[in-house]
């Protein structure tokens, strides 16, 4: 894990508790998607959807594009907004329970090994200081929850889908992105009696702005031009992380962890689904 500027080096790194203060709760937040780990979670199941029939090889192709984008560029809003219809269109219909399934038999071979090792010693720092800890994502509680259980989190926080009779309707019912995330921050933090301006957020995209502006400790990683932008001008820590590790090397399966979830899916992401518009018109088969 490295620093950008050596000055905000002390503000990066957790600290203790405030001594004369134990009652006080904290929490330190984390975008999941090139902050914790080092592509997108969406796109990353697009081959054990299709091994499953859920999706056609095309939609493989497309995937795979779309995630070589993500991560170069990352996603503005409009591509946010253009993803989530996309997403809403591609699910409608999945059974929500096949979905869960692929994902936990797959999870550990497909993710866990894309974890940033920067990632997993600063969320071991927080826990060290007696912090929760929560991961907040855009995509579904289907594969945000299981990460967050394997890194040890204390809760997790996703899109949550429309589901009638075990299959998604297609609609969502609450979005976590932008100001949805920041809103879920603040409630989260009213239920656990977290002050937020003793917390901490990380992030790397420009759409989390409203989430780094809910906390007192706000640390940006390997952000976009146009997060960037925004963390030197308010001299906010920016942090490179560089090298994945598998979780199996770094932690070890944790027991009766509480994994409070805000959602349920933002599934279609999940299987390539979070190819935006744009990206689609690039694409020729």
């Amino acid at each position: 894990m490295t620093v950008s500027d050596p000055a905000e080096r002390q503000r990066a790194t957790p600290e203790t508790p405030a001594t004369g203060h134990p009652e006080i709760r904290t929490a330190a937040f984390f975008d999941l998607d090139k902050t914790i780990i080092a592509k997108s979670s969406a796109l990353a199941f697009s081959k054990p959807f299709f091994n499953q029939g859920l999706i056609n090889r095309r939609a493989v192709l497309k995937s795979t594009y779309a995630q070589f984008i993500f991560l170069l560029s990352g996603a503005d809003h409009d591509q946010m907004d253009r993803m989530r219809a996309h997403m809403t269109n591609m699910c409608a219909g999945w059974d929500v329970a096949q979905v869960r399934s692929i994902v936990n038999e797959t999870l550990h071979d497909i993710v866990t090994p894309l974890v940033y090792a920067e990632a997993a010693h600063l969320i071991a720092g927080h826990k060290l200081c007696g912090r929760d800890v929560v991961v907040v994502s855009a995509s579904g509680e289907e594969i945000v929850a299981p990460i967050a259980r394997t890194l040890g989190a204390t809760h997790a926080m996703a899109t949550r889908m429309v589901v009638d009779n075990g299959k998604y309707t297609g609609e969502v019912a609450f979005y976590c992105y932008g100001e949805g995330k920041a809103q879920a921050i603040r409630e989260l933090a009213a239920r656990e009696g977290y002050p937020l301006e003793h917390c901490y957020a990380y992030s790397d995209s420009i759409t989390d702005l409203p989430m780094l502006q809910t906390v007192g400790h706000p640390t940006v990683v390997n952000p976009d031009r146009a997060l960037r932008k925004e963390a030197i001008a308010r001299g906010w820590p920016v942090l490179t992380f560089t090298r994945p590790v598998s979780l199996r090397n770094r932690f070890q399966p944790p027991s009766g962890v509480a994994v409070a979830t805000t959602a349920a899916v933002g599934v279609s992401a999940l299987a390539a689904g979070a190819v935006t518009y744009s990206l689609l018109r690039r694409l020729a088969f």
